[in-house]
């Protein structure tokens, strides 16, 4: 895919409004950028997309929302902010010495570091 391929604000090749990476018009934004604005989609439809060429692959694909559409970030609640404490408390967790880490645990190693490092003594 080309640069000159990403450009079709109409939509009739992609079936969406699509523009290059980095030149989407004023008014439209990914979920990062409204996010940064405190704002989220909203249950908006998508108005658009950019697109990233890539080489020997498919191209990077970002959908584009309306701003003046978006709603504001719903606030954190105590029971939300609770039970995201006590999510990450659970990833953060050794299984096999039951000590918090302090990191999240590698899916990896399936334990800490040190679990995984000790010398298993075999009897």
């Amino acid at each position: 895919m080309r640069f000159a391929d990403c450009f079709d604000p109409v939509g009739r090749v992609h079936g969406l409004p699509t523009f290059p990476w980095r030149l989407a018009p004023e008014g439209l934004a990914t979920r990062r950028q409204l996010r940064a604005l405190g704002l989220r989609p909203g249950g908006q439809d998508i108005a658009g997309q950019v697109l990233r060429p890539r080489r020997r692959r498919g191209p990077l694909t970002a959908f584009l929302y309306r701003i003046d559409r978006a709603k504001p970030v719903r606030p954190m609640t105590e029971a939300r902010a609770a039970a995201l404490a006590k999510a990450n408390a659970a990833r953060r967790t050794c299984p096999v010495c039951r000590r918090d880490a302090g990191y999240v645990i590698p899916a990896s190693l399936g334990m800490c570091v040190p679990c995984a490092d000790a010398p298993h003594l075999s009897a």
